[in-house]
Protein backbone atom coordinates (compact mmCIF):
# COMPACT_ATOMS: atom_id res chain seq x y z
CA UNK A 1 0.00 0.00 0.00
CA UNK A 2 1.31 3.46 -1.11
CA UNK A 3 1.23 5.94 2.41
CA UNK A 4 -0.42 8.83 1.73
CA UNK A 5 -0.14 11.74 4.06
CA UNK A 6 -1.56 14.15 2.40
CA UNK A 7 -5.53 13.56 0.51
CA UNK A 8 -6.82 17.00 -0.35
CA UNK A 9 -9.71 14.90 -2.03
CA UNK A 10 -10.55 13.11 0.89
CA UNK A 11 -9.79 15.77 3.64
CA UNK A 12 -11.56 18.29 1.80
CA UNK A 13 -14.82 16.62 0.76
CA UNK A 14 -17.64 18.52 0.64
CA UNK A 15 -20.18 17.30 3.81
CA UNK A 16 -22.96 15.27 1.74
CA UNK A 17 -20.35 13.40 0.39
CA UNK A 18 -18.40 12.44 3.00
CA UNK A 19 -21.69 11.47 4.79
CA UNK A 20 -22.24 9.01 1.58
CA UNK A 21 -18.81 7.53 1.85
CA UNK A 22 -19.42 7.32 5.98
CA UNK A 23 -22.56 5.11 4.73
CA UNK A 24 -20.72 2.75 2.32
CA UNK A 25 -18.37 2.48 4.86
CA UNK A 26 -20.22 1.69 7.38
CA UNK A 27 -22.27 -1.10 5.90
CA UNK A 28 -18.54 -2.51 5.15
CA UNK A 29 -18.08 -3.19 8.98
CA UNK A 30 -21.20 -3.87 10.15
CA UNK A 31 -20.88 -6.71 7.69
CA UNK A 32 -17.46 -7.90 9.02
CA UNK A 33 -18.85 -7.16 12.74
CA UNK A 34 -21.32 -9.77 12.23
CA UNK A 35 -18.47 -12.60 11.98
CA UNK A 36 -17.79 -12.20 15.34
CA UNK A 37 -19.73 -14.08 18.02
CA UNK A 38 -20.62 -10.67 19.92
CA UNK A 39 -21.98 -8.81 17.36
CA UNK A 40 -23.66 -11.74 15.51
CA UNK A 41 -25.91 -11.80 18.71
CA UNK A 42 -25.75 -8.14 19.72
CA UNK A 43 -26.76 -6.73 16.31
CA UNK A 44 -29.17 -9.48 15.65
CA UNK A 45 -31.30 -8.02 18.81
CA UNK A 46 -31.65 -5.18 16.99
CA UNK A 47 -32.97 -6.68 13.92
CA UNK A 48 -29.64 -5.92 12.20
CA UNK A 49 -28.60 -9.81 10.34
CA UNK A 50 -27.11 -8.19 7.00
CA UNK A 51 -25.19 -5.06 6.19
CA UNK A 52 -28.28 -4.20 4.16
CA UNK A 53 -30.03 -3.59 7.31
CA UNK A 54 -28.53 -0.57 7.01
CA UNK A 55 -29.62 2.11 4.85
CA UNK A 56 -28.61 5.56 5.98
CA UNK A 57 -26.28 6.89 8.59
CA UNK A 58 -29.28 7.53 11.15
CA UNK A 59 -29.72 3.64 11.55
CA UNK A 60 -26.23 3.72 13.46
CA UNK A 61 -28.43 4.49 16.21
CA UNK A 62 -30.08 1.24 16.46
CA UNK A 63 -26.87 -0.39 16.52
CA UNK A 64 -26.29 -1.35 20.29
CA UNK A 65 -23.46 0.73 22.92
CA UNK A 66 -19.96 -1.59 22.90
CA UNK A 67 -17.97 -0.68 26.13
CA UNK A 68 -15.08 -1.52 27.98
CA UNK A 69 -17.03 -4.13 29.71
CA UNK A 70 -17.82 -5.86 26.71
CA UNK A 71 -13.90 -6.04 25.27
CA UNK A 72 -13.42 -7.59 28.47
CA UNK A 73 -15.74 -10.32 28.25
CA UNK A 74 -14.53 -10.94 24.85
CA UNK A 75 -11.04 -11.79 25.83
CA UNK A 76 -9.19 -12.92 24.18
CA UNK A 77 -10.32 -14.00 20.59
CA UNK A 78 -14.37 -12.73 21.14
CA UNK A 79 -14.03 -9.57 18.71
CA UNK A 80 -11.79 -11.10 16.15
CA UNK A 81 -13.36 -11.54 12.40
CA UNK A 82 -10.20 -12.61 10.61
CA UNK A 83 -8.77 -15.91 10.81
CA UNK A 84 -6.11 -16.01 13.68
CA UNK A 85 -3.34 -16.20 10.84
CA UNK A 86 -4.18 -13.17 8.69
CA UNK A 87 -3.28 -11.36 12.11
CA UNK A 88 0.17 -9.89 11.83
CA UNK A 89 0.18 -7.21 15.56
CA UNK A 90 -2.05 -6.94 18.43
CA UNK A 91 -2.15 -3.91 21.35
CA UNK A 92 -3.86 -4.05 24.52
CA UNK A 93 -4.56 -1.51 26.80
CA UNK A 94 -3.94 -1.71 31.02
CA UNK A 95 -5.62 -4.30 32.28
CA UNK A 96 -5.92 -2.32 35.80
CA UNK A 97 -9.25 -4.75 36.05
CA UNK A 98 -6.81 -7.83 35.68
CA UNK A 99 -8.34 -8.30 32.05
CA UNK A 100 -6.93 -6.21 29.46
CA UNK A 101 -8.83 -5.11 26.27
CA UNK A 102 -7.22 -6.28 23.41
CA UNK A 103 -6.75 -5.00 19.60
CA UNK A 104 -5.92 -7.16 16.46
CA UNK A 105 -4.85 -5.84 12.97
CA UNK A 106 -4.34 -7.71 9.68
CA UNK A 107 -2.12 -6.15 7.25
CA UNK A 108 -4.33 -3.86 5.56
CA UNK A 109 -5.29 -2.33 8.84
CA UNK A 110 -2.19 -1.74 9.91
CA UNK A 111 -1.60 0.26 6.80
CA UNK A 112 -4.66 2.19 7.18
CA UNK A 113 -3.97 3.02 10.62
CA UNK A 114 -0.85 4.72 9.69
CA UNK A 115 -2.08 6.77 6.82
CA UNK A 116 -3.99 8.52 9.47
CA UNK A 117 -1.40 9.21 11.72
CA UNK A 118 0.96 10.62 8.68
CA UNK A 119 -2.13 12.76 8.14
CA UNK A 120 -2.38 14.13 11.26
CA UNK A 121 1.41 14.81 11.64
CA UNK A 122 1.10 16.38 8.23
CA UNK A 123 -1.33 18.50 9.17
CA UNK A 124 0.87 20.51 11.96
CA UNK A 125 3.02 21.22 9.28
CA UNK A 126 6.06 18.36 9.76
CA UNK A 127 7.59 16.86 6.84
CA UNK A 128 10.56 14.70 5.53
CA UNK A 129 13.20 17.42 6.29
CA UNK A 130 12.14 17.07 10.14
CA UNK A 131 13.75 14.59 12.69
CA UNK A 132 10.99 13.53 14.86
CA UNK A 133 12.18 11.62 18.26
CA UNK A 134 9.31 9.43 19.58
CA UNK A 135 9.98 9.85 23.61
CA UNK A 136 6.90 7.86 24.63
CA UNK A 137 6.16 4.13 25.34
CA UNK A 138 6.70 1.21 23.00
CA UNK A 139 5.25 -2.08 23.35
CA UNK A 140 1.46 -3.24 23.61
CA UNK A 141 0.41 0.87 24.37
CA UNK A 142 -0.50 1.92 20.62
CA UNK A 143 1.35 5.68 21.00
CA UNK A 144 4.78 4.09 20.14
CA UNK A 145 4.63 2.20 17.17
CA UNK A 146 1.63 4.20 16.07
CA UNK A 147 4.00 7.31 15.85
CA UNK A 148 6.58 5.51 15.01
CA UNK A 149 5.13 4.32 11.84
CA UNK A 150 3.23 7.51 10.93
CA UNK A 151 6.13 9.45 11.25
CA UNK A 152 8.54 7.25 8.96
CA UNK A 153 5.39 7.34 5.99
CA UNK A 154 5.45 11.49 6.21
CA UNK A 155 9.33 10.11 5.44
CA UNK A 156 10.81 11.89 8.76
CA UNK A 157 14.05 10.60 10.61
CA UNK A 158 12.79 8.27 13.26
CA UNK A 159 13.98 8.39 16.60
CA UNK A 160 12.33 5.50 18.91
CA UNK A 161 13.82 6.80 22.17
CA UNK A 162 11.22 5.07 23.91
CA UNK A 163 10.25 7.10 27.33
CA UNK A 164 12.08 8.20 30.33
CA UNK A 165 15.59 9.07 30.35
CA UNK A 166 16.11 12.20 30.86
CA UNK A 167 19.58 12.66 30.23
CA UNK A 168 19.89 10.59 26.94
CA UNK A 169 16.76 11.90 25.39
CA UNK A 170 19.22 15.36 25.46
CA UNK A 171 21.60 13.48 24.08
CA UNK A 172 19.70 12.11 21.03
CA UNK A 173 18.24 16.02 20.62
CA UNK A 174 21.94 17.46 20.06
CA UNK A 175 23.37 14.82 18.05
CA UNK A 176 20.62 14.29 15.69
CA UNK A 177 18.74 17.89 15.72
CA UNK A 178 15.12 16.84 16.57
CA UNK A 179 12.99 19.06 15.42
CA UNK A 180 9.54 17.41 16.81
CA UNK A 181 8.76 15.29 19.71
CA UNK A 182 6.10 12.91 20.87
CA UNK A 183 5.12 12.67 24.92
CA UNK A 184 2.66 13.43 27.71
CA UNK A 185 2.18 16.77 28.33
CA UNK A 186 3.70 16.05 32.13
CA UNK A 187 6.79 14.56 30.75
CA UNK A 188 7.15 17.82 28.51
CA UNK A 189 7.01 19.96 31.51
CA UNK A 190 9.39 17.47 33.28
CA UNK A 191 11.61 18.04 30.68
CA UNK A 192 11.56 21.49 30.91
CA UNK A 193 12.72 20.99 34.34
CA UNK A 194 15.68 18.30 33.58
CA UNK A 195 17.07 21.17 31.18
CA UNK A 196 17.48 23.27 34.42
CA UNK A 197 18.98 20.65 36.49
CA UNK A 198 21.56 19.54 34.30
CA UNK A 199 22.37 22.53 32.59
CA UNK A 200 20.79 22.12 28.75
CA UNK A 201 20.47 25.35 27.04
CA UNK A 202 17.47 25.64 25.18
CA UNK A 203 20.15 27.31 22.18
CA UNK A 204 21.67 23.65 21.68
CA UNK A 205 18.38 21.93 20.88
CA UNK A 206 16.66 22.39 17.26
CA UNK A 207 13.03 21.52 18.55
CA UNK A 208 10.18 23.33 16.91
CA UNK A 209 6.99 21.17 17.72
CA UNK A 210 5.73 18.41 20.02
CA UNK A 211 2.96 16.02 19.82
CA UNK A 212 1.14 16.21 23.26
CA UNK A 213 -1.87 13.11 24.26
CA UNK A 214 -2.45 10.09 26.39
CA UNK A 215 -3.74 12.19 29.02
CA UNK A 216 -5.83 15.38 29.55
CA UNK A 217 -4.13 18.55 29.68
CA UNK A 218 -5.23 22.25 30.05
CA UNK A 219 -5.00 25.27 27.91
CA UNK A 220 -2.97 26.26 30.51
CA UNK A 221 -1.09 23.67 30.61
CA UNK A 222 -0.02 23.91 26.64
CA UNK A 223 0.70 27.46 26.80
CA UNK A 224 2.93 26.55 29.65
CA UNK A 225 4.96 24.17 28.03
CA UNK A 226 4.81 26.20 24.73
CA UNK A 227 6.68 29.01 26.78
CA UNK A 228 9.09 27.14 28.36
CA UNK A 229 10.37 24.89 25.57
CA UNK A 230 9.93 27.64 23.22
CA UNK A 231 7.88 25.11 20.29
CA UNK A 232 4.07 24.97 19.39
CA UNK A 233 2.27 21.99 20.99
CA UNK A 234 -0.02 20.40 19.26
CA UNK A 235 -3.01 18.29 20.70
CA UNK A 236 -3.38 14.47 19.64
CA UNK A 237 -6.46 12.39 20.18
CA UNK A 238 -6.41 8.65 20.10
CA UNK A 239 -7.81 5.45 22.00
CA UNK A 240 -6.52 1.61 21.67
CA UNK A 241 -10.20 1.28 21.00
CA UNK A 242 -10.08 3.18 17.80
CA UNK A 243 -5.95 1.86 17.19
CA UNK A 244 -4.58 4.42 18.96
CA UNK A 245 -3.53 7.75 17.89
CA UNK A 246 -4.50 9.44 14.50
CA UNK A 247 -8.29 9.48 15.52
CA UNK A 248 -8.28 12.95 15.83
CA UNK A 249 -5.33 15.87 15.55
CA UNK A 250 -4.84 19.27 15.62
CA UNK A 251 -4.16 21.10 12.27
CA UNK A 252 -1.90 23.94 12.24
CA UNK A 253 -5.01 26.26 13.34
CA UNK A 254 -4.63 24.90 16.74
CA UNK A 255 -8.38 24.94 16.94
CA UNK A 256 -9.95 21.80 17.64
CA UNK A 257 -8.84 18.39 16.54
CA UNK A 258 -10.35 17.11 13.33
CA UNK A 259 -11.40 13.65 13.77
CA UNK A 260 -10.90 11.84 10.58
CA UNK A 261 -14.15 10.96 9.62
CA UNK A 262 -13.52 8.77 6.48
CA UNK A 263 -12.22 6.43 9.43
CA UNK A 264 -14.57 7.06 12.35
CA UNK A 265 -18.44 7.85 13.06
CA UNK A 266 -18.21 10.18 15.86
CA UNK A 267 -21.32 10.73 17.83
CA UNK A 268 -21.83 13.26 21.59
CA UNK A 269 -24.33 11.54 23.60
CA UNK A 270 -25.40 12.70 27.61
CA UNK A 271 -23.66 10.26 29.44
CA UNK A 272 -26.86 9.59 31.58
CA UNK A 273 -29.32 9.67 28.98
CA UNK A 274 -27.40 7.86 26.01
CA UNK A 275 -29.13 10.43 23.95
CA UNK A 276 -27.75 12.56 21.09
CA UNK A 277 -26.48 16.04 22.60
CA UNK A 278 -27.29 19.26 20.07
CA UNK A 279 -24.22 20.65 18.46
CA UNK A 280 -21.66 22.44 20.49
CA UNK A 281 -22.92 20.68 23.75
CA UNK A 282 -20.52 18.69 26.20
CA UNK A 283 -21.01 15.12 26.41
CA UNK A 284 -19.38 11.54 26.22
CA UNK A 285 -17.73 10.85 22.68
CA UNK A 286 -18.68 7.52 20.83
CA UNK A 287 -17.05 6.28 18.30
CA UNK A 288 -17.31 3.76 15.58
CA UNK A 289 -13.90 2.72 13.36
CA UNK A 290 -14.94 2.08 9.92
CA UNK A 291 -10.89 1.18 9.12
CA UNK A 292 -9.81 -1.80 11.08
CA UNK A 293 -11.42 -5.25 9.95
CA UNK A 294 -9.57 -7.89 12.38
CA UNK A 295 -11.03 -5.87 15.11
CA UNK A 296 -14.30 -4.11 14.63
CA UNK A 297 -15.80 -2.38 17.19
CA UNK A 298 -18.85 -0.12 16.83
CA UNK A 299 -20.62 2.39 18.82
CA UNK A 300 -17.73 2.15 21.00
CA UNK A 301 -18.71 4.50 24.75
CA UNK A 302 -15.01 6.13 25.01
CA UNK A 303 -15.98 7.89 28.37
CA UNK A 304 -14.16 11.07 26.85
CA UNK A 305 -16.38 14.48 27.35
CA UNK A 306 -16.14 16.91 24.69
CA UNK A 307 -18.12 18.24 21.40
CA UNK A 308 -18.05 19.48 18.78
CA UNK A 309 -17.21 22.86 16.85
CA UNK A 310 -20.09 23.99 14.62
CA UNK A 311 -18.60 26.43 12.35
CA UNK A 312 -15.45 25.24 9.89
CA UNK A 313 -11.76 25.59 10.19
CA UNK A 314 -10.05 27.97 8.76
CA UNK A 315 -7.41 25.16 7.16
CA UNK A 316 -10.11 24.27 4.65
CA UNK A 317 -10.60 20.44 6.15
CA UNK A 318 -14.37 19.29 5.86
CA UNK A 319 -13.96 17.10 8.91
CA UNK A 320 -15.31 18.34 12.03
CA UNK A 321 -13.38 19.24 14.85
CA UNK A 322 -13.17 18.08 18.27
CA UNK A 323 -13.24 20.37 21.40
CA UNK A 324 -10.19 19.30 23.50
CA UNK A 325 -11.33 16.50 25.96
CA UNK A 326 -12.23 18.16 29.11
CA UNK A 327 -12.26 15.01 30.99
CA UNK A 328 -13.54 11.27 31.42
CA UNK A 329 -16.98 10.46 32.90
CA UNK A 330 -15.26 7.91 35.26
CA UNK A 331 -12.42 10.34 36.49
CA UNK A 332 -15.42 12.40 38.14
CA UNK A 333 -14.80 13.09 41.43
CA UNK A 334 -17.80 13.16 43.67
CA UNK A 335 -16.68 15.44 47.05
CA UNK A 336 -19.23 15.95 49.62
CA UNK A 337 -21.87 15.70 46.62
CA UNK A 338 -19.70 18.30 44.49
CA UNK A 339 -18.76 16.97 41.18
CA UNK A 340 -15.74 17.69 40.50
CA UNK A 341 -13.19 16.99 37.60
CA UNK A 342 -9.05 17.22 37.74
CA UNK A 343 -8.88 19.40 35.11
CA UNK A 344 -10.96 21.78 36.16
CA UNK A 345 -8.09 21.70 39.33
CA UNK A 346 -5.01 21.94 36.61
CA UNK A 347 -6.89 24.83 34.41
CA UNK A 348 -6.49 27.06 37.84
CA UNK A 349 -3.04 25.55 38.77
CA UNK A 350 -1.38 26.32 35.61
CA UNK A 351 -2.67 29.72 35.51
CA UNK A 352 -0.73 31.14 38.02
CA UNK A 353 2.68 32.06 37.40
CA UNK A 354 4.50 31.15 41.06
CA UNK A 355 3.19 27.39 40.68
CA UNK A 356 5.70 24.79 39.39
CA UNK A 357 5.04 22.18 36.75
CA UNK A 358 3.93 19.27 38.86
CA UNK A 359 0.74 18.79 41.38
CA UNK A 360 -1.02 15.99 43.25
CA UNK A 361 -4.74 16.23 43.88
CA UNK A 362 -5.79 14.12 47.23
CA UNK A 363 -8.98 12.71 48.79
CA UNK A 364 -9.51 11.17 52.12
CA UNK A 365 -11.89 11.12 54.53
CA UNK A 366 -12.41 13.15 57.79
CA UNK A 367 -15.46 11.81 60.32
CA UNK A 368 -18.09 11.68 57.60
CA UNK A 369 -17.00 14.54 55.53
CA UNK A 370 -14.47 14.19 52.27
CA UNK A 371 -11.50 16.24 52.56
CA UNK A 372 -9.86 17.56 49.10
CA UNK A 373 -6.16 18.81 49.19
CA UNK A 374 -4.02 19.83 46.49
CA UNK A 375 0.02 19.92 46.58
CA UNK A 376 1.72 21.50 44.27
CA UNK A 377 5.30 22.70 43.32
CA UNK A 378 6.42 26.57 43.77
CA UNK A 379 8.19 27.85 41.07
CA UNK A 380 11.99 28.55 40.85
CA UNK A 381 12.46 32.04 42.13
CA UNK A 382 10.22 31.09 45.09
CA UNK A 383 11.79 30.36 48.37
CA UNK A 384 10.56 28.19 50.87
CA UNK A 385 11.67 29.30 54.14
CA UNK A 386 10.13 32.84 53.06
CA UNK A 387 6.62 32.68 54.75
CA UNK A 388 4.49 35.85 54.25
CA UNK A 389 4.91 35.33 50.45
CA UNK A 390 4.37 31.66 50.45
CA UNK A 391 1.37 31.95 52.20
CA UNK A 392 -0.04 34.86 50.47
CA UNK A 393 0.05 32.46 47.64
CA UNK A 394 -1.55 29.02 49.04
CA UNK A 395 -4.32 31.71 49.90
CA UNK A 396 -4.90 32.92 46.59
CA UNK A 397 -4.42 29.25 44.85
CA UNK A 398 -7.09 28.44 47.43
CA UNK A 399 -9.46 31.17 46.97
CA UNK A 400 -9.10 30.95 43.21
CA UNK A 401 -9.99 26.94 43.16
CA UNK A 402 -12.93 27.95 45.98
CA UNK A 403 -14.41 29.88 43.01
CA UNK A 404 -14.15 27.67 40.29
CA UNK A 405 -14.83 24.51 41.75
CA UNK A 406 -17.42 25.35 44.81
CA UNK A 407 -15.68 23.24 47.31
CA UNK A 408 -12.75 24.44 50.22
CA UNK A 409 -9.30 22.53 49.80
CA UNK A 410 -6.22 22.49 51.48
CA UNK A 411 -3.50 23.66 49.75
CA UNK A 412 -0.02 22.56 50.39
CA UNK A 413 2.70 24.31 48.61
CA UNK A 414 6.30 22.37 47.57
CA UNK A 415 9.78 22.92 46.60
CA UNK A 416 10.41 22.32 42.90
CA UNK A 417 11.23 18.99 41.78
CA UNK A 418 9.80 17.29 45.35
CA UNK A 419 6.85 16.08 44.36
CA UNK A 420 6.62 12.15 42.54
CA UNK A 421 7.06 12.25 38.55
CA UNK A 422 5.63 9.72 36.30
CA UNK A 423 7.45 8.82 33.09
CA UNK A 424 4.18 7.49 31.34
CA UNK A 425 0.67 8.80 31.87
CA UNK A 426 0.62 11.09 35.20
CA UNK A 427 -0.83 10.11 38.31
CA UNK A 428 -2.61 13.22 39.38
CA UNK A 429 -4.99 12.14 41.59
CA UNK A 430 -4.89 9.82 45.29
CA UNK A 431 -8.35 8.88 46.27
CA UNK A 432 -7.68 7.25 49.38
CA UNK A 433 -11.23 7.53 51.22
CA UNK A 434 -12.55 3.49 51.66
CA UNK A 435 -13.87 1.95 48.67
CA UNK A 436 -17.16 0.53 50.92
CA UNK A 437 -18.28 4.40 51.81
Amino acid sequence: MIYQYWNERMETLPRAELEAYQLEQLKKIVAVALRTPFYQKRLGEAGIHDADDIRSLADIRRVPFTTKHDLRDGFPYGFLSVPKDEVIRLHASSGTTGTPTTIYFNKEDIARWTNFVARSIYATGCNKTDVFQNMITYGLFTGGLGFHFGGEAVGMLVIPSGAGNTTRQFKLMQDFGTTVVHATPSFLLHVEAKMREEGVMRESLALKRAFAGAEPYSEDTRRRIEALLHIDVYNSYGLSEMNGPGVAFECQTKDGLHIWEDGYIAEIVNPDTLEPVPDGEVGELVLTCLCREASPILRYRTRDLTGFYTEPCSCGRTHRRLRRITGRTDDMLIINGVNLFPSQIEEVIMSIKEVGNNYLIVVEKEGVLDRLTVKTEVGLGIFMDDTRPLNALKERIRKTLQSMITINPRVELHESGSLPVSEGKAKRVQDNRPKDV
